[in-house]
């Protein structure tokens, strides 16, 4: 008997109460980033019925309005109503941000004059990419995103009647034979009390799952799941609690590769949970780019104060020609992984962070993010002898 070979990854959509918070974590940091691009930031934010917290520490010379920004992100979501589990104008917004920890200051050098800046903190973080998709990301979870980026569009500009900013997408691949083929579809999005379920359900299978299928010229005999329960009003904050950083998987790669455990929203550059990470998925993507391998796996550790990464890894899955070895000479010759040389590498100092809080940090062809840049690739040909 012959036994499938599936996978799975999820997306959530902006009004997820954990997207909630990384947003306004996000948002916060570069509002930061803005005045001073020296900022240390480290936001995490809470959030519950008609309740939103703001807590952490940030060291600036910026002048902030935390209560301003966290009302209009949530007001650009769409709570803006009772309803929906908080309403931007009215919900209760507290303010509980300190100084960074002069602890952790003394060994981060943060200062503009400075090339050793050690690392925010010690930790392990990891890239991935792979030639599935043109994102060089893995299908379930680069699929995943799109239906509910198509979800939140339509919701947004009006087409997509009676869904609510909360909403979720489940992806199953069938990678038992040689092209993967969608296997499952499964999404779940708030409505109005008031929508008829039947006509709910028949807009999403056909201007939602159907647009997205057709527009990666995919496989159209997939199953097809709904908001199961039948039932899906209570959402947003009211129906979950939301909390920065919980969606970890969501915001990689969809459980396809591995996973240090750090998030990313809300922290500056300095926190190589995010500054590495990037930098890792940039040796990956570039490498795939290249063509040595089909898929590609990068580790990087560090120790807080450390500048230099204490490891370096690569996995390639069998898919290359050169050896690991090989590939990590290329690697520590051509790439910076000292906090200073990443943040110089991917220009981190900018604010352009907000934008990667929904629908992932990575593969994202709808924006233009310096980790995401194939402008390594002739580099590694050349080392490699393969131009």
């Amino acid at each position: 008997m012959k036994f499938a070979k599936l996978f799975t990854s999820e997306s959530v959509g902006p009004g997820h109460p954990d997207k909630i918070c990384d947003q306004v974590s996000d948002a916060i940091l570069d509002a930061c980033l803005k005045q001073d691009p020296y900022s240390s930031v480290a936001i995490e934010c809470f959030t519950t019925r008609n309740l939103f917290i703001v807590g952490g520490e940030v060291s600036t010379s910026a002048r902030v309005n935390y209560e301003k920004i966290a009302r209009k992100t949530l007001k650009d979501i769409g709570y803006t109503d009772e309803k929906y589990g908080i309403d931007a104008d009215k919900c209760q917004v507290m303010i509980v941000v300190k100084e960074q920890s002069k602890d952790i200051a003394q060994g981060v050098k943060n200062i503009s004059s400075s090339k050793e800046i050690g690392a925010g903190d010690q930790g392990i973080m990891f890239g991935y990419a792979c030639n599935e998709t043109a994102a060089y990301m893995p299908l379930p979870i680069f699929l995943a995103h799109e239906l509910v980026k198509e979800a939140n569009l339509q919701r947004k500009n009006g087409k997509f009647k009676n869904a609510g900013p909360d909403m979720k997408s489940q992806v199953t691949i069938d990678y038992t034979d040689d092209t993967p083929k969608v296997d499952t579809i499964l999404m779940s999005i708030q409505h109005d009390q008031e929508a008829n379920f039947i006509d709910f359900k028949e807009y999403i299978k056909e201007n939602i799952i159907k647009k997205v299928i057709l527009k990666y010229e995919l496989n159209m005999d997939y199953k097809v799941f709904i908001n199961p329960t039948g039932r899906f009003v209570i959402g947003g904050p009211e129906g979950d609690t939301g909390l920065t950083g919980r969606k970890i998987i969501v915001d990689t790669y969809g459980g396809y590769a591995r996973h240090g455990g750090g998030a990313f929203s809300g922290k500056d550059c300095t926190k190589v949970d995010r500054s590495a990470a990037y930098m890792a998925r940039y040796i990956a993507k570039n490498i795939v780019a290249s063509n040595i391998a089909q898929k590609c796996e990068i580790q990087i550790s560090y120790a807080i104060g450390i500048a230099k990464p204490i490891s370096l890894s690569i996995d390639t899955f069998g898919t290359s020609n050169f050896s690991d070895e090989k590939i990590l000479l290329m690697i520590e010759e051509l790439f910076e992984l000292t906090p200073y040389g990443i943040i110089k590498t991917l220009g981190l100092r900018k604010p352009i962070f907000a934008k990667t809080a929904t629908f992932g940090h990575f593969g994202r062809l709808d924006l233009d993010l310096p980790w995401e840049k194939l402008d390594k690739v002739e580099s590694i040909k050349k080392y490699l002898n393969i131009l």
